[in-house]
């Protein structure tokens, strides 16, 4: 077995609304699938999400609001991510700063999401 790529991730949210409006504000779209199920959709994954308290099974152990740690890489300059961010009045926790992605050296800034999840936008570094 090898595996090549994630295909998509569960968060678990307290308000499914506010995660939506939040994600798209980076650029993510609204899904619906099966059962009226919302996901958000960008390049080739997307994000499930699941209500707290109104998880869908199987989930995990310990399902919970605010505790993902997430990176996206963002096309374009990171210098024209911060700008966005600011138009639509999200705020940088931390950066730029430069970090480690999974191919090499990325320059990152940190945000938060309505549950309080860390969300790292990232560009990779050319040098």
């Amino acid at each position: 077995m090898r595996v090549t790529r994630l295909d998509h991730l569960v968060l678990t949210v307290r308000n499914i609304e506010q995660s939506v409006a939040f994600y798209q504000k980076l650029g993510m779209k609204r899904q619906t699938f099966a059962d009226n199920r919302t996901a958000l959709q960008f390049g080739d994954q997307k994000i499930n999400l699941h209500q707290l308290g109104r998880e869908y099974y199987p989930n995990a152990a310990k399902a919970q609001s605010g505790s993902a740690d997430l990176c996206f890489i963002t096309c374009g300059s990171l210098k024209d991510t911060m700008a966005h961010l600011s138009a639509v009045g999200i705020d940088i926790e931390e950066g730029p700063v430069a970090r480690t992605g999974a191919t090499g050296p990325i320059d990152s800034v940190y945000i938060r999401d309505p549950d309080g999840n860390l969300i790292e936008l990232a560009e990779y570094r050319v040098d």
